[in-house]
């Protein structure tokens, strides 16, 4: 039996209804959240954490439903006043919850939400801000590191992320929980040939630079960064694939002292955008 929120007037397009269990066949994205194969084949991803879940009522993004302790419908009232789509709300009480994902949580809070359209290059090129600041994913397949650094990403004004054909997808539950829910913020590019997607942006007069530890080509700070430019960051353990590599303009290193040779992608990630805005006046 549906109800609505305690101690509020009803919301015409929000759907409450208490379990007790998880059978129910809309609560099958739950159930299936080990298994991310399943939502990448219906276009849809979880979201999970009260700021996650706050930060995707509060975007464009389309939500099909809330698995959550009743409380929290009072709390994110306001934001559901806004929405204009239809959202089913499944209240059940954390314990309950925690039986379902396997793991402790915090606040019991969760939300499936439909994958965006992805961004074209196109599309990314005609923006007006400029100059432009991409970022391009090669063989990244850690979940933490690439939501991460999408919130790096978002921090520093990335205007688009472009994900490649061997990186994993930052629509991924542990990615959009570690991106802190950043990722509602960030066009993303999807490409099934990265190499040539690097190609196509500098056709366009964007340089696309590297950031590669084994070069002694030049370092962060004597690179140009002023124009408009992609960086392009690759995997946790062996860096960016050679035919990658050989697509950009330049390869940059950050110069490290004491035999530590890389570190991990989002904080390389952190440094060189940090350098990208320091160049631009915005540092």
């Amino acid at each position: 039996m549906e109800q609505q929120p305690a101690s509020a007037a009803p919301l015409a397009m929000l759907h409450v209804r208490p379990v007790t269990d998880f059978e129910l066949p809309e609560l099958a994205p739950y159930r299936s959240m080990r298994w991310q194969s399943e939502h990448r084949q219906q276009g849809i991803f979880v979201a999970e954490g009260e700021k996650v879940v706050r930060r995707l009522l509060e975007s464009n993004l389309k939500i099909k439903s809330l698995l959550l302790p009743e409380k929290w419908l009072s709390e994110y009232r306001e934001l559901l006043e806004k929405r204009d789509e239809e959202i089913h709300a499944f209240t059940a009480e954390k314990a309950l919850l925690e039986t379902l994902t396997g793991f402790s949580m915090y606040q019991g809070v969760l939300a499936v939400a439909e994958v965006p359209r992805p961004t074209t290059l196109d599309e990314a090129l005609a923006l007006p801000s400029r100059p432009l600041l991409f970022v391009a994913l090669d063989s990244l397949s850690s979940a933490e590191n690439l939501g991460g650094l999408v919130r790096n990403c978002v921090a520093f004004g990335v205007n688009a992320l472009l994900v490649g054909e061997t990186s994993c997808s930052p629509y991924l539950r542990r990615a959009v929980r570690s991106s802190m829910g950043t990722i509602f913020k960030l066009p993303v590019i999807e490409t099934d040939n990265l190499a040539n997607s690097i190609q196509n942006l500098r056709a366009h007069n964007v340089r696309c630079v590297a950031a590669h530890p084994h070069t002694n080509e030049k370092t962060l700070s004597a690179a140009d960064f002023k124009q408009d430019v992609c960086l392009v960051l690759g995997s946790e353990g062996q860096g960016i694939s050679p035919h990658v590599l050989k697509s950009c303009d330049e390869a940059v290193l950050i110069r490290m002292l004491n035999q530590v040779d890389s570190l991990n992608v989002g904080t390389a990630g952190a440094v060189f955008l940090y350098e990208v805005q320091r160049q631009r006046g915005k540092g």
